[in-house]
């Protein structure tokens, strides 16, 4: 009735990748209990949560670096398994105090200090979601992905 013994959706990435190529690549695994499933398209989003501050003055805010809509029909049978392969690319942005910090040596501790002061950081993940056809509660997987220089 509400999907739940429907489509499974998990998210098959490697745990760190570098920020400067700008691509995940990796596989969508898709299950499913019961018979006859029509997925409609999946939707990949790499999310930035930047998160600032302590206690009451914390500020955080989610920044979209990439998306991938595959809008493939797919069917699906009970106990079958799909795996979709994509690559997500996506921009990571520095902030003027990233691009402060790699300008000098000088700087590099100064601003280090300065974010851990403020609470200053950031936690990057990659999420799915597919859209079944006639099912209320659309399967979904996130997980944190680790970027690296």
């Amino acid at each position: 009735m509400l999907g739940i013994e429907g489509v499974k959706l998990e998210l098959l990435i490697p745990e760190k990748v570098d920020r400067d190529l700008g691509l995940v690549t990796g596989f969508v695994k898709l299950t499913s209990l019961s018979d006859d499933n029509v997925i409609e398209a999946i939707r990949l989003r790499m999310i930035e949560k930047y998160t600032r501050g302590r206690k009451d003055s914390k500020l955080i805010n989610e920044y979209q670096m990439g998306e991938l809509l595959l809008n493939e029909k797919i069917r699906i049978s009970k106990n079958d398994i799909i795996e979709i392969p994509f690559t997500l690319d996506f921009v990571f942005v520095k902030s003027e105090m990233d691009k402060m910090q790699e300008s000098n040596i000088v700087s590099r501790g100064i601003v280090a200090l300065a974010k851990k002061l403020k609470g200053v950081q950031s936690e990057f993940t990659v999420r799915a979601e597919a859209t079944v056809k006639g099912t209320t509660l659309q399967p979904f997987d996130v997980k944190p992905i680790l970027l690296t220089r």
